[in-house]
């Protein structure tokens, strides 16, 4: 169970755009971070954990050529072994800064001469993995920076080609030292999934087609893609192999955020259905086998949700942005991890036709269902 917090006010609302939150926590500081994205700016706050905002800095996309100001697609912070760089993405290139943004340390112009007229040009998806930062960009591509210990001399090492749509997302993980390991995923517009073992030179080691709709966010956890999907729908996935492992009805509109807590294997879906669901992901013991428990779905009335983030490792509390709306939602669990765990239902899944629907993905149907091997489970 979770409780609404004290919000956090924004000079200006956040952006229609997917994935509209970043969030950094700062434990020995006691701070988190949280960068947000409107139009031609990004807003960077730190708050207390009681939820008073101590500073605020505003960011700019550099201008290029053009002359309409650019607008800002994305905004995230990477945390590297050594270093932690924020990048900004826009209609016009790739920026770096120091973390705090006070300084910035790169800037990569987009070229845009592949593209067609009535093409748009820009760049989305970010993601660190190891010392490479990884951005989509629309033509499909995928740019890997490799980032030095300390200082401005990144270089763009490899462009990675594996879409034929524009990226929408990037997740890794660490691989921990092991090989042939399946440690980045890129998401495009298709809802095509493509799968890499990082390095210093990439792999592409499998592709997972798309169905006809965009996949706008995904997630990497201990081997396994979470991928949300524009139909309301979040797939998981075995990354190694591409294998379908379950399908969650969670919401009744396009997703546009999912988030995962390491440390627990929380999953958090976020739509335009006004909802932000929480789900446990585990493997069974006894055969492997992905189980998923639905804990905790949050409504957020007459708001275009665009962005949901957890705010720590453990998924004790989250944070909610909304087109038009000028705050950033704050909720904080209540219960201990047992007590969430108390009296609710473990929806097992099997490994052949896997189904499971979220009680807020069909407003028709009062019962949450799972279709497994051709017989249907209501659960309360």
């Amino acid at each position: 169970m979770f409780r609404r917090e004290r919000s956090i006010p924004l000079r200006g609302s956040a952006a229609a755009l997917c994935n509209n939150l970043s969030v950094l926590q700062l434990p020995v500081r006691n701070l988190t971070h949280f960068g947000v994205v409107h139009g031609p700016s990004a807003q960077l706050l730190s708050a207390a954990p009681e939820g008073v905002p101590l500073a605020q800095r505003q960011l700019q996309a550099k201008e290029g050529a053009g002359v309409s100001p650019p607008l800002i697609t994305q905004v995230h912070w990477c945390v590297l072994p050594f270093r932690v760089l924020l990048v900004l993405t826009s209609h016009r290139g790739i920026q770096m800064y120091e973390s705090d943004g006070s300084v910035m340390v790169y800037w990569h112009a987009l070229d845009a001469g592949d593209a067609s007229l009535v093409q748009a040009v820009f760049a989305r998806g970010i993601a660190a993995s190891g010392h490479f930062i990884c951005v989509g960009m629309w033509s499909g591509r995928v740019l890997v920076f490799d980032i030095p210990a300390k200082g401005p001399n990144i270089v763009l090492s490899e462009e990675l080609a594996g879409h034929q749509t524009p990226v929408t997302d990037i997740a890794t993980e660490p691989a921990e030292g092991q090989d042939c390991v399946a440690d980045v995923v890129t998401a495009d517009d298709s809802g095509l999934l493509c799968v890499w073992r990082s390095g210093p030179k990439f792999k592409l080691l499998t592709r997972i087609p798309g169905f006809g709709v965009p996949c706008p966010s995904v997630q990497l956890w201990q081997g396994t893609i979470a991928a949300g999907y524009g139909n309301g729908q979040v797939r998981l996935y075995e990354a190694s192999t591409g294998t379908l492992h379950v399908q969650i009805d969670a919401h009744a509109r396009a997703i546009c955020a999912l988030d995962l807590a390491p440390e627990v294997g929380k999953l958090l879906s976020a739509a335009e259905d006004t909802f932000v669901h929480i789900w446990k992901l585990s493997r069974s013991p006894e055969g492997g086998y992905i189980e998923v428990e639905h804990r905790h779905g949050e409504c957020v009335p007459d708001t275009q949700v665009c962005g949901a983030r957890f705010c720590d490792p453990s998924g004790s509390s989250f944070a909610v942005t909304g087109y038009d709306l000028a705050e950033i939602l704050r909720f904080s669990s209540i219960l201990s991890p047992g007590q969430q765990r108390k009296g609710r239902p473990s929806w097992r899944t099997c490994y052949k036709q896997r189904r499971i629907q979220s009680p807020t993905a069909h407003r028709s149907s009062p019962l949450p269902t799972r279709s497994c091997c051709q017989h249907t489970v209501s659960h309360w």
